[in-house]
């Protein structure tokens, strides 16, 4: 485990509405000793969704498994999985837009009746086998719940969606990161991290991680501001964190696209870069500053980003 994720929702900072929430479910769950209903967490990549569950087990003094959607290729692998858990136990499916139908269908009556169906044998003499499973919570975590079919969204309970973190979080988690890991960071170093981490705790960690080593080559003995400001000077990133690529996103977008609209493949060639991460993983954060919309028609530039790249307006139709 990753020694800088929290483990209780004392140390989980941020997500204060989820968080409030969260506490009275699982509460009400450690009282009357029962599994906590399923959850969806729903959010961007980074946000701290596998945190978050590992948080929940932890809460509830129960084991915790983790896989992914794209990992359970088969109905038997799913069932391998859940064969093996103990009452109240967690298992945790990263990415589970990507489960296969098949394993979909498996999850069903593990969801609702705690019970796997088996079909034994093969032709006319096969029959069907209903295995009981222990009561668990399955915690499901997408960037993409779109991609969810209606029967299994609806089979959870608990549907959280988690947001990007504002500065004062981000300069929080920093802090005690950096406690951790024995780096002496100041508040105003933390919330120049923090200003560069696009809202995302994720990125603020590796930040830090970066800076100190930074500081280190610099025989700095402490982040200070300055010290954290050419760092990440070194790296590229301005101001508002954006890297090169989401400066040649909204560069290409004006300069072959007249400012847009532009569809995401047509984008995702001129940039030589695939049109999903682009669509989960850059634009986002664009969409989240101001700088760019997603319109029926395409990949629009806003005022501000005309603003940003100091380019004039004239003569653009859109």
């Amino acid at each position: 485990m990753d020694p800088l994720r929290p483990r209780t929702l004392a140390e989980y900072v941020g997500q204060e509405d989820l968080k409030r929430e969260l506490e009275v479910y699982l509460s009400a769950a450690r009282s009357r000793g029962e599994a906590l209903d399923h959850m969806l967490l729903t959010g961007y990549p980074g946000l701290g969704k596998t945190t978050l569950a590992q948080v929940v087990a932890h809460e509830l003094g129960v084991n915790f498994r983790i896989t992914s959607g794209a990992a359970l290729e088969r109905p038997g692998d799913l069932a391998a999985i859940l064969t093996t858990l103990e009452e109240r136990d967690v298992l945790f499916i990263d990415e589970i837009h990507r489960l296969p139908k098949a394993c979909e269908e498996v999850l069903y009556p593990a969801m609702e009746d705690f019970a796997l169906d088996l079909v034994v044998g093969k032709g006319p003499g096969a029959r069907a086998v209903r295995l009981k499973l222990p009561r668990f919570t399955l915690i499901g975590a997408t960037t993409r719940p779109g991609l969810l079919s209606a029967p299994l969204r609806d089979r959870f309970g608990i549907v959280f969606k988690l947001d990007f973190y504002d500065q004062e979080a981000l300069a929080r988690i920093l802090l005690r990161s950096a406690a951790l890991l024995g780096i002496r960071l100041s508040e105003e170093a933390a919330r120049v991290i923090a200003s560069r981490s696009r809202g995302t705790p994720r990125i603020a960690n590796r930040l830090l991680r970066r800076v100190r080593d930074y500081a280190e080559v610099k025989a700095a003995p402490e982040i200070t501001p300055e010290i954290a400001q050419e760092a990440l000077d070194l790296m590229d990133l301005d101001p508002l964190g954006l890297s090169p690529l989401d400066r040649r996103i909204l560069e290409t977008i004006l300069e072959k696209f007249d400012g847009g609209p532009v569809g995401l493949s047509t984008l995702a060639t001129a940039l030589c870069e695939d049109p999903q991460t682009l669509e989960d993983i850059y634009e986002p954060y664009l969409i989240r500053c101001g700088l760019l919309r997603r319109t029926r028609k395409g990949r629009v530039l806003t005022e501000r980003a005309y603003a940003y790249l100091k380019a004039p307006r004239e003569g653009v139709l859109f």
